[in-house]
């Protein structure tokens, strides 16, 4: 993980994560998966995009995903963001019908939500990693323990964030949070396999109301193309 790239902030808060154990544990077992000639999503350069992209005192809003995209040239360590030239997931393109039925925001022609990031929104993975055409592979590597630590950093040393928490995986994130400080907003997950349940939720338009409550600047969610 010698090619890492994340933003001085990230790395001051994270640094006691970083000397962990688990952590040095977590970094043998990329370095084996390497060495075994496997193929892991995103490439090293990219696993911590999100932190890379969102600066610790930026971060306005979090939307919190489940594990990286395992098909090829798809993952970049925003949650449910593919790079340009990538068709949209199905995932993504009903989080862009949401986004224009609740502000009437245009979708754009490309999956790249890096605006986004760099708009305050944090676009978190639980899990930062994947083998390749293996959903969930890298689950128990102890991606899961640095992440519950950044959620409940964020919660801890933060005020008034925004948490979207969709689906019952990210749901189960809610004990990290503390609510007298940050707002949580729940739906079902965008994914189709739940029936268009995510539809409706008004999640984008909810947050910006609540972070101009909080004298803050609301997001900018359209995506230029």
């Amino acid at each position: 993980m010698t090619d890492v790239k994340i933003h001085a902030s990230w790395k001051e808060h994270l640094q006691g994560e970083f000397s962990k154990p688990y952590f040095q544990s977590l970094v043998s077992f990329l370095k084996q998966e390497k060495l075994d000639n496997k193929t892991i999503y995103p490439p090293g350069s990219q696993i911590f995009n999100a932190f890379d992209h969102c600066p610790f005192e930026n971060v306005k809003v979090v939307i919190l995903g489940q594990d990286p995209y395992h098909q090829p040239g798809q993952a970049m360590g925003l949650s449910f963001s593919v790079p340009k030239g990538v068709p949209p997931p199905a995932s993504l393109k009903n989080i862009y019908k949401e986004l224009y039925s609740d502000l009437k925001i245009e979708t754009p022609s490309h999956g790249d939500l890096t605006s986004w990031a760099h708009n305050g929104v944090f676009l978190l993975n639980a899990i930062l990693t994947v083998e390749k055409s293996k959903p969930g592979s890298h689950q128990k590597s102890g991606w899961q323990e640095f992440t519950d630590a950044v959620i409940k950093l964020l919660s801890d040393k933060k005020e008034h964030l925004i948490f979207l928490l969709w689906g019952n995986f990210a749901r189960g994130k809610k004990s990290l949070i503390d609510q007298n400080k940050h707002a949580v907003l729940e739906a079902p997950h965008p994914s189709p396999l739940t029936g268009g349940a995510f539809f409706g939720c008004r999640h984008f338009s909810q947050a910006n109301e609540l972070l101009i409550k909080f004298n803050q600047k609301p997001v900018e969610w359209k995506i230029e193309n």
